[in-house]
Formats: C-alpha cells, sequence, structure tokens
C-alpha cells in the first residue's frame, strides 16, 4: 500500500481541527483511513469544556483503533462506538446535550483482501478510483441541498437542522447519528485506490468549480496531495471580490489523505 498524507490549517495561528489517519492492521492484510474535520465552535460556547482539536483527536484515535482491531465490526458500529467512547469520556464535566458540543465530520474507508467498505458523514468526501480509472465521489450531501434561507444564521441552523430530521448531521455525542451516514461494501478487485479530503480540500471543486471530482483526483495523484492545498490556497487568495467563497472563512483546514490499494 502506498499513502500521502498532507493536512494544513487554514490560519497558522490557531489549532489545525482535522484529524487524518492511515493505517494497517499487524497482519498487513488490508489498511484502514480515517479524515475528521472539526466543525469550528462559535464565539459564545459549546457547554464543553475542551476543545474541538481534543474531541476530534478522541474520536479520531478510537476509531482507527476499532476499524483496524475490529475488522469484523461494520464501520458505522465502530463510529457508533466511537462516540460513545468520546462521550463518556467527558459526560461527566461538560453539557454534552448542548447543540454546538464538539463535533466533527467523518470519513472512512476499511479494506481486506475480498471488500472495500466505506462511510461518509457530513460535507467531507471520499474518491473512489476503479482499475479502468474512473472515479466516483461518494458523498453525504444533505448539507449542499438545504437551501440557504436555513442557513442564515448559526442560531437558526443549530435550532431547525444540525443533527435534526431533515437537516444534516455530525459525529457529536449521540451514537446512533453512525445510522445516518452513507456507506457502502464493494469488491476489492473494483478499487485501484481513493483520497478522503474535508471541505477545505474539496473547495477545488465544489465552491471553485476547477474541475470535476475525477480532474481533482487525477491531479492528486499525478501532482500530489500538497498540489491540490496549493492551488486551493491561491484561488482562495485571488477571490479579493468574495465571488466564490461569499461568507465563508477565507482559509479553511485542508487535509488529504491518498492511498493506492
Amino acid at each position: 500500500m502506498h499513502t500521502e498524507l498532507v493536512s494544513e490549517p487554514g490560519d497558522p495561528a490557531r489549532p489545525n481541527e482535522d484529524f487524518a489517519a492511515a493505517a494497517l492492521p499487524a497482519s498487513g492484510q488490508g489498511g484502514v483511513v480515517v479524515v475528521l474535520d472539526g466543525v469550528t465552535p462559535p464565539r459564545d460556547g459549546t457547554g464543553c469544556l475542551h476543545s474541538v482539536p481534543w474531541f476530534v483527536a478522541h474520536l479520531g484515535g478510537a476509531l482507527t483503533e476499532l476499524t483496524v482491531s475490529l475488522t469484523d465490526v461494520p464501520l458505522a458500529e465502530a463510529l457508533s462506538r466511537a462516540i460513545a467512547r468520546t462521550a463518556q469520556s467527558h459526560s461527566a464535566t461538560c453539557d454534552l446535550s448542548h447543540p454546538r458540543t464538539p463535533q466533527a465530520t467523518v470519513v472512512m474507508a476499511r479494506w481486506g483482501a475480498e471488500t472495500v467498505e466505506y462511510l461518509v458523514l457530513s460535507d467531507s468526501a471520499l474518491l473512489v478510483e476503479s482499475p479502468d480509472g474512473a472515479v466516483t465521489a461518494v458523498l453525504d450531501d444533505r448539507l449542499s441541498r438545504l437551501p440557504r434561507s436555513a442557513l442564515a444564521t448559526d442560531t437558526l441552523v443549530d435550532a431547525t437542522v444540525r443533527n435534526r430530521e431533515g437537516g444534516f448531521f455530525t459525529a457529536a455525542a449521540d451514537p446512533t447519528v453512525a445510522e445516518r451516514a452513507v456507506t457502502g461494501v464493494l469488491p476489492r478487485h473494483e478499487v485501484r485506490a481513493l483520497a478522503a479530503l474535508t471541505d477545505g480540500a474539496t473547495r477545488w471543486v465544489e465552491k471553485f468549480h476547477e474541475g470535476t471530482w475525477e480532474d481533482c483526483f487525477r491531479l492528486v495523484r499525478k501532482e500530489g496531495a500538497r498540489a491540490l492545498v496549493e492551488r486551493v490556497r491561491s484561488l482562495e487568495n485571488g477571490d479579493t471580490e468574495r465571488k466564490f467563497l461569499r461568507r465563508s472563512k477565507t482559509h479553511d483546514d485542508a487535509t488529504i489523505v491518498y492511498a493506492e490499494l
């Protein structure tokens, strides 16, 4: 297996709220990719004593351990267990019912000799390349399908669509959210390589419209994950009139894990 991992904070003065891991089981058979994008907290707090980086480190660490050590446990079950473990670690000190308790998007992939499993929750992406070069984007597009009016303010989002039916879901403190993830299993021989990207990296496709998902994957394969991040940063810096970014932050944490199976 060949892997490449790049993670760059949107602001060097702030902690990176993404998490990424690529792991091999002790048997040497197969592998695992885990990518989380922590949700930047509001200024008026989250009801939690801990930071988003603390949360993604604990959740990501639990996910990496569980997906590698318990290969017979489906990814959604592994996510449910990891959320429960992380919640238990700070339930005595924090208000986990707060709508902005620390939370994250999730992308996971795990492969063995026969199959490739995947899971996507919220607006990060998994790109899967087949042996003939075709690229399929596995997306949880519930957030992007919401009308802009539903996302007008943080207060409105938290009250009406965050982790609610008809809205979108993230990994926070409720283990049952794992049931909402986009999941699937592919035959191993149908997958040549894959890439997991947080939305700071998918901006190249989704905000700046520089190419298709297939173009994005080929860029990472040919020039490397770092090249994609650099192109995104250049586009962000050039969007001085906010034609593409609009109300979004100028720079976001950008993480890419590329793996050739």
